[in-house]
């Protein structure tokens, strides 16, 4: 896939806004309908931006229906680790 150019980089507060939208609506709707949700408007454009990034740092997971899925899980995680089943 060829590199698209980012014309405009996303906030801080907008890759929270979006993370907590996702998290309320995870597994319910797909990209379209969760940036319709978002509380505040933002170009879609941005809105893809931010997915690709949660989507390549193992937040998120989009199946095959094209279904946003929240999988950041930091409690499990340390948990994890703290019994040994993850080396760092």
């Amino acid at each position: 896939m060829a590199e698209a150019t980012i014309l405009h980089s996303p906030t801080l507060e907008s890759v929270i806004m979006v993370e907590k939208t996702i998290q309320k609506y995870s597994q319910e709707c797909g990209k379209y309908q969760l940036w319709k949700k978002l509380p505040k408007k933002m170009m879609y454009q941005t809105f893809q931006v931010i997915l690709d990034y949660l989507e390549q740092s193992g937040k998120i997971f989009i199946d095959k229906d094209g279904t946003v899925l929240w999988t950041y899980n930091p409690k499990r995680i340390k948990e994890l680790v703290s019994k040994g089943l993850i080396i760092r």
